[in-house]
């Protein structure tokens, strides 16, 4: 068992039944010239996340533990889009359209797809969702209890949208979430604050907020692995 220093209190895991959930580090969310900034938002914030993620990422893959991805897109015939979400926001281009990185949140476009970062590897599963959180129509919940999974770790984009959406749903689920303060973003300063205070508000009603730096500490602590060095390469 290892502890984590967290709010609203310590954060205690098992690293064995513990999963690392990384959401949406997808190229149309994250890069320059994807989606998000077509739609007028800054990437840099998402960027930021970025180098905590690989470095967290990196600890968890070289202690051997479980990681699993996630990514919004739909089927290329936008039979599982509702009206109502392609129509939300009134843009010029919308979910299904031709953008920057291909067709814009359809799976198996080059913008659907997850950034080279922190890209999954043999044996960590990739759920696709439909929606904004990670266990809306998805296998998500099925591959955890399968695994014996009973606490997340959590990564990922953005904060106040697919990341509260899905901590959430794992906490109605029965699932422990500790989020990366530093390793989730969001394309919108105040909103990133906010999100992080109500998801451990009230004793943390919805789940842990640390950082990379206290989590991985924690992990080292619990592995007898040291995390590698800022900057390398994942692998």
């Amino acid at each position: 068992m290892a502890t984590v220093d967290a709010e609203p209190y310590g954060f205690e895991f098992e690293p064995a039944t513990t999963a690392l959930l990384m959401i949406d580090f997808q190229r149309d969310f994250v890069y320059p010239g994807g989606f998000g900034e077509a739609l007028g938002n800054d990437t840099s914030p998402l960027l930021k996340a970025l180098p905590p993620a690989e470095r967290v990422l990196r600890a968890w893959r070289d202690a051997g533990l479980f990681v699993i991805h996630t990514r919004e897109g739909h089927r290329p015939d936008l039979s599982d889009l509702p009206p109502s979400k392609k129509v939300r926001g009134r843009g010029k281009i919308t979910i299904g359209d031709v953008g920057p990185m291909g067709r814009i949140l359809v799976r198996g476009e080059l913008g659907h797809d997850i950034v080279e970062e922190v890209y999954p590897i043999d044996g960590e599963p990739v759920v696709d969702k439909p929606g904004k959180g990670a266990f809306y129509a998805t296998d998500l919940d099925a591959i955890l209890k399968m695994k014996g999974i009973r606490q997340l770790v959590v990564c990922g984009v953005t904060t106040e949208v697919c990341v509260h959406t899905s901590v959430r749903e794992a906490n109605d689920r029965g699932y422990d979430a500790l989020v990366l303060s530093d390793a989730v973003g969001s394309y919108f300063p105040e909103f990133q604050r906010v999100a992080l205070e109500m998801i451990k508000a009230q004793g943390g009603i919805f789940g842990w907020v640390s950082d990379s730096e206290r989590f991985l500490r924690a992990l080292a602590t619990a592995t007898g692995k040291q995390p590698a060095a800022a900057g390398a390469a994942v692998v």
